[in-house]
């Protein structure tokens, strides 16, 4: 079997964000993957391998370094490959810039959840951060909800937020600077954070009931995003149990803490898209984390590796 290598400039052109976030829904209808993690090195420069089996597709390892200082010096956070290989003689038939993998899995991983559990009158979202995630975001939503009318971003640093607007702007997209986080976060119908905060950023006290909200950023123990008063009265789902309840801060904290326990995570995605799980009311705060997972990278990097070949 042939092997192929892909880099993000082949990948591109063929992948597009509604097929992305349909190979994550088709690939929690098959049977649940089981996966591993490794973590190396220090908590602002790590290495991070994660494995997967999901039977039917195959394997697949993804490793990347993940560099908290990086974009100072010019270089992206997040760096690395993923392999594939195919479930019958485990054969290795691809190897892919882990950039465009990240870039589909990521950002799709949170829309398909809002597409579940936001409100389907849902018209302003509001992201938090102002990085190539922010910007992936921006793309993403806005291909899943083209009902919205209003996209706003704030970031700790003004110009951070102005500079990602004007950017994206350019490229079509209405995106709009904002300075209030309170005041934003209130207004807005779904918010997702993606920043690398390791203290809450977000309170529960400034979301109005009826508001989905889309964690991202913490991917470690000692990361949070949203305080313990958001977490205590949301309705909490994930993405995947195995990958964030004990191991991500944002609930392993709270956990340990007793404000909630591992049965207040609702369900993951495999609920979710089977329909087992999911928003009961209107006024509910949704509350949906996402931690990525192996699984997720192979799902998408089977997707890709189909895409290109199919031309």
């Amino acid at each position: 079997m042939t092997q192929t290598v892909i880099s993000y400039e082949d990948a591109r052109p063929h992948v597009s964000w509604h097929e992305a976030i349909e190979a994550l829904r088709d690939g929690h209808t098959r049977p649940k993957a089981k996966l591993g993690d490794l973590f190396q090195g220090p908590s602002d420069r790590t290495l991070l391998t994660r494995a997967a089996f999901i039977e039917g597709l195959g394997y697949g390892v993804k490793a990347v370094t993940v560099f908290d200082q990086n974009p100072e010096a010019g270089f992206d956070t997040v760096q690395g490959a993923m392999m594939v290989f195919e479930p019958v003689h485990g054969t290795l038939t691809a190897i892919i810039d882990a950039r465009i993998i990240t870039e589909l899995k990521t950002a799709g991983d949170s829309v398909l959840g809002a597409r579940i559990l936001a409100r389907p009158d849902s018209r302003h979202l509001l992201i938090v951060g102002g990085g190539t995630l922010a910007r992936n975001l921006v793309k993403a939503y806005s291909a899943a909800f083209p009902g919205l009318e209003t996209i706003s971003v704030w970031t700790r640093r003004p110009e951070q937020a102005n500079d990602m607007c004007a950017e994206m702007r350019a490229s079509g997209y209405d995106v709009c600077a904002v300075a209030d986080l309170p005041a934003a976060v209130g207004a807005a119908e779904i918010v997702s954070t993606a920043t690398m905060a390791r203290t809450p950023i977000l309170r529960g006290e400034w979301v109005r009931p009826g508001t989905h909200v889309d964690l991202i950023g913490a991917f470690k123990a000692d990361m949070r995003e949203a305080d313990d008063d958001l977490i205590a009265r949301a309705r909490l789902f994930v993405d995947s149990r195995d990958s964030t309840i004990g191991h991500i801060g944002e609930l392993a904290i709270p956990i340990a803490s007793g404000i909630i326990s591992e049965d207040s995570v609702r369900g993951d995605l495999y609920a979710l898209v089977s329909g087992k799980a999911g928003r009961e009311t209107d006024s509910e705060i949704t509350l949906y984390k996402n931690g990525g997972g192996a699984h997720l990278d192979t799902m998408i990097a089977i997707y890709v590796a189909g895409a290109v070949a199919a031309g």
